[in-house]
């Protein structure tokens, strides 16, 4: 008798045991079977629907393997999407690039006649898209690459362009008058058309490098990253220039142009470890904008001058960029592949965590109180979710 008693217990035991076993089981079942059907889809070319499911699976079902699964799916799906197209975006610009060139050609030879700058345009707007059209024949180009060789035509003009003045480069001889004896003498600054060759030249140069890099994949959000590297790198060279006084020989200029060279090279070899995403890099960026500014608020209103009338923006970006980045650590994870950003709110709370998002203006409509409805906004503030 009491050999079934404890018989009795042991299967009682045993049944409070499985039964937890059992609902995980079923629960990554479920979830198996969801990311089943989302793969299928996915495969069917109906995305929409599988990145859906996809979400649901990372949502409702996370700790199982499905839901690990899914999440590198929707990543994939997410850079999949980055990466859209760039040969509409190559095209207009290789047909506004050979209308600039076709206006700005002539004026570098020092044409006078009008005729000259109307056949630099007829022959450099077909050009330009014509080499558009070359680049972008018999392969597919990124965003990220076309990207790469649109900022390297900017860069590499403004390089050209610095880089000419810094070393005088094509300037004339001093002017030297003799006045009771002494000998006085005015540097000269360099023709127009001597500095549009150097731009010109700068430019097509630029253009060839970013033929180069682009023969290699390129993620949007890197060329993003790298692109807007090179303009805070300018910025940081700029200011160290003010705050240290060089501003003889134009050692402010040079500082400018070896720190947006430096932030160039320094985004171009972290960049891909990074991994941003375009949305993300962007609001890091702005982030760094508006510190820039609040700093410059601050110095209007304590009325600062020397060194802080630079250092307060300074700081004030510097902080910015840093918060930026800690505000948007999670940004990429938290944005599935098929959301665009409009339902997302200022504040979100999720896993008993507020963070911060980016609201954006939805199209409603309301009833008021005669009951005529009236277009509106919404703004969504704050968002929960458990």
């Amino acid at each position: 008798m009491q050999t079934c008693a404890w018989l009795v217990v042991l299967v009682c035991l045993a049944l409070l045991v499985a039964e937890p076993v059992r609902a995980q089981t079923t629960r990554a079942d479920t979830a198996a079977v969801l990311l089943d059907v989302a793969t299928r889809l996915r495969q069917e070319g109906r995305a929409s629907l599988s990145r859906s499911l996809l979400d649901l699976i990372v949502e409702r079902y996370a700790g199982t393997p499905a839901a690990a699964s899914a999440a590198q799916l929707r990543a994939q799906g997410q850079t999949a999407a980055d990466e859209r197209s760039g040969r509409t975006e190559l095209l207009v610009w290789s047909t506004v690039y050979g209308m600039a060139l076709g206006a700005a050609i002539p004026a570098a030879l020092d044409a006078r006649e009008p005729a000259a700058y109307g056949i630099g345009l007829l022959v450099g707007v077909p050009a330009g898209f014509g080499l558009g059209r070359a680049m972008t024949r018999g392969r597919s180009v990124s965003e990220g690459q076309a990207r790469a060789i649109t900022f390297g035509s900017i860069w590499g003009a403004w390089q050209a362009f610095g880089w000419r003045e810094v070393f005088d480069i094509g300037n004339p001889d001093p002017e030297c008058t003799v006045v009771e004896s002494n000998e006085f003498c005015f540097e000269r600054d360099a023709e127009a058309s001597t500095v549009l060759k150097a731009t010109i030249l700068g430019s097509v140069a630029g253009v060839g490098t970013g033929l180069l890099l682009a023969r290699k994949p390129i993620q949007s959000g890197t060329a993003t990253t790298v692109n807007l590297g090179a303009l805070w790198g300018s910025w940081f060279g700029a200011a160290v220039a003010i705050l240290g006084d060089f501003d003889e020989d134009d050692q402010a200029l040079t500082w400018t142009l070896l720190g947006g060279n430096a932030g160039l090279v320094a985004t171009a070899l972290l960049a891909p470890d990074w991994n941003l995403s375009r949305s993300r890099a962007r609001l890091i960026s702005i982030s760094g904008v508006a510190g820039g500014l609040a700093g410059a608020g601050v110095l209007l209103i304590f009325e600062a001058d020397g060194n802080n009338a630079i250092l307060m923006p300074l700081v004030g970006s510097i902080a910015g960029l840093a918060l930026g980045t800690h505000w948007t650590r999670n940004y990429d994870e938290r944005m599935p592949a098929n959301d665009d950003g409009s339902g997302s709110a200022l504040l979100h709370w999720s896993d008993g965590a507020v963070k911060l998002g980016t609201p954006a203006a939805i199209p409603t409509l309301l009833r008021n109180e005669s009951g005529r409805v009236t277009p509106a906004v919404h703004v969504p503030l704050f968002q929960a979710r458990w």
